[in-house]
């Protein structure tokens, strides 16, 4: 103790703190450098659709090259934080010992070099077995035991401090470069370094409550934002609620960690991991080549995951910041490996919503976090088998999480205004958007689109929480889910007159052709999404409930 007691009374710590910053921007660097390899590199690349063997092996090798600087960024931000952490705790002891050392000499006591408090002499020692001076003596000294506790403490503090830092720096390896495959190893490194920086997974909110959520992240500086994103990167990209920058960086990190995962495994892969795989690294794929694009373009990993089919959560443009934001439920059949071309429906919508809106600011996202029913082959009917969508139970379990999204959306939204929020449904994604709005408080949209509906599983519009006015039903002749599976066990179509919803004109045929360049039923989508009237383009596309003829009784 003698020899810490004095180090610590006099210690300058400007070196420390040097060498915090110097980690800290090397970390940075790193990043940057991570970043300009897919904006100037990979991300180019990958847009111009560069193929064949050679592509093979320098995509393998931009890869390894770019996980590796991502590793290396997050282990010189761990050393960065560790020391930064160590010269705060280290500063705070000392200030714990400079206090107790003035105050014990405020009191008349002696501190030697050594740290040891002299206890006051009030009374002449030859006196001190007279029992009248006695009671002087020990008020005099009232407090010497506290001193000596304060110091004692103070200096075994900083002793700690120092013993729990050098650990784990030692346990991190600042040359990972090397080192392919190192992030998940970086990731555990990152929950050690929490722990000594008092960030801990129980601190993370429950996810219940998005604006709860927004709060919390809010509440942190960026030292605690930096270590909760390295430690736990795999639960903040799922909490509604955070910035959609945050969760985009977490996801990411994941989903580098969880390929990095699959290639080493790949030769004992199973079926289910093999799609799993393929599915996430055309994901990847499709997120490499946006780095490239302008910002409004650019693609935000909000979610994604493993269980089932495989689920993920894409926006084309920042929502948080974005005048128009809209929310694409997907239908029937659709799963992960369905998102490459649902990123190619949503660009859409952004372009044509741009285009027809007063502000180019759009936000459109696609949201496949349930667990889309397939569509059953059916040998005797080659067209369509509805079998898989006769019930509504994954729409109510989907409608949940939705719920919480759009939630989340708003309690993350960063303007001078409140985004005008749109949900878009096909399919069965409209009974999901259905289910999620007639439960708890709704979706909050200001309107709502639904397209090839078999059912929004209520009997009457009036019976979502949308306003009935700025709920747009659109249905294609022969679009034969709309045509034959609506009304069904889903609810009452919703496209017929007495349902109270309003029409929205279609010019395009089948059940998936909403989307088609130039067409009028695109061109209403995006008028909706920048809050406009849709375009009537003529009498209707289906046929309305009859005068004289008594609905069908509403579904139960």
């Amino acid at each position: 103790m003698p020899e810490l007691f004095a180090q610590l009374l006099r210690q300058d710590f400007a070196e420390l703190e040097a060498a915090a910053r110097s980690w800290r921007l090397l970390a940075d660097k790193l990043g940057d450098t991570q970043a300009d390899s897919g904006k100037y590199v990979s991300g180019p690349l990958h847009r111009d659709r560069w193929a064949g063997v050679g592509a093979d092996y320098g995509f393998a090798a931009l890869e390894a090259t770019e996980s590796k600087l991502g590793t290396g960024r997050i282990n010189a931000h761990l050393i960065h934080a560790v020391l930064d952490g160590l010269n705060t705790r280290m500063q705070e002891s000392q200030r714990k010992l400079r206090n107790a050392v003035a105050d014990a000499e405020k009191a008349g006591h002696t501190v030697r070099a050594d740290g040891w408090v002299e206890p006051v002499e009030a009374v002449d020692p030859k006196y001190h077995n007279d029992p009248d001076h006695q009671g002087v003596q020990q008020r005099a000294n009232v407090g010497l035991g506290g001193y000596r506790a304060r110091i004692e403490a103070a200096v075994k503090e900083a002793s700690t401090v120092c013993t729990n830092a050098a650990e784990l720096l030692h346990q991190i390896d600042p040359f990972d470069l090397d080192k392919r495959y190192g992030g998940d190893h970086a990731r555990e490194d990152a929950v050690r370094v929490g722990e000594f920086l008092g960030v801990d997974r129980k601190n993370l909110p429950d996810g219940k409550d998005p604006k709860r959520t927004a709060a919390w992240w809010a509440g942190l500086d960026d030292g605690k934002r930096d270590m909760f994103l390295a430690a736990f990167p795999e639960r903040l990209g799922t909490l509604d609620g955070l910035p959609t920058t945050v969760r985009d960086s977490a996801n990411r990190t994941t989903l580098d960690i969880q390929l990095n995962d699959y290639a080493l495994r790949e030769g004992s892969l199973g079926h289910h991991d093999r799609y799993l795989y393929q599915s996430l690294s055309a994901l990847k794929e499709k997120l490499d080549a946006a780095d490239v694009v302008p910002p409004q373009k650019r693609l935000y990993l909000l979610k994604y995951g493993l269980t089932k089919d495989g689920t993920a959560v894409v926006s084309v443009g920042n929502p948080d910041t974005a005048k128009d934001t809209a929310v694409f439920v997907p239908g029937t059949s659709h799963q992960l490996d369905s998102m490459g071309g649902d990123i190619d429906r949503i660009n859409k919508l952004q372009d044509i919503a741009a285009d027809r809106g007063s502000v180019k600011d759009v936000a459109v996202v696609s949201w496949l976090d349930y667990n889309a029913p397939e569509l059953n082959s059916d040998p005797s009917n080659a067209d369509l088998s509805v079998w898989g969508i006769a019930t509504d139970g994954r729409a109510r379990h989907g409608g949940e999480k939705l719920r919480d999204f759009t939630r989340g959306l708003r309690a993350a939204h960063d303007g001078d205004r409140p985004t005008h929020l749109t949900v878009l449904g096909h399919s069965y994604g409209s009974t999901t958007v259905g289910a999620a709005d007639a439960g708890g408080s709704g979706l909050g949209a200001d309107d709502v689109v639904v397209m090839g509906s078999p059912g929004l599983t209520v009997s009457r519009a009036d019976q979502l929480h949308t306003d009935p006015g700025h709920l747009w039903v659109g249905a294609a002749k022969d679009d034969k889910v709309s045509e034959f599976a609506s009304g069904l066990s889903l609810g009452v179509d919703p496209k017929v007159a007495w349902f109270g919803a309003r029409q929205m004109y279609v010019d395009t045929h089948g059940h998936s052709g909403y989307w088609d360049d130039g067409s009028q039923s695109l061109e209403n989508q995006g008028r909706i999404i920048a809050g406009k009237e849709p375009r009537n383009g003529g009498t209707g596309e289906w046929p309305r409930q009859q005068p004289g003829i008594a609905p069908p009784r509403p579904w139960l």
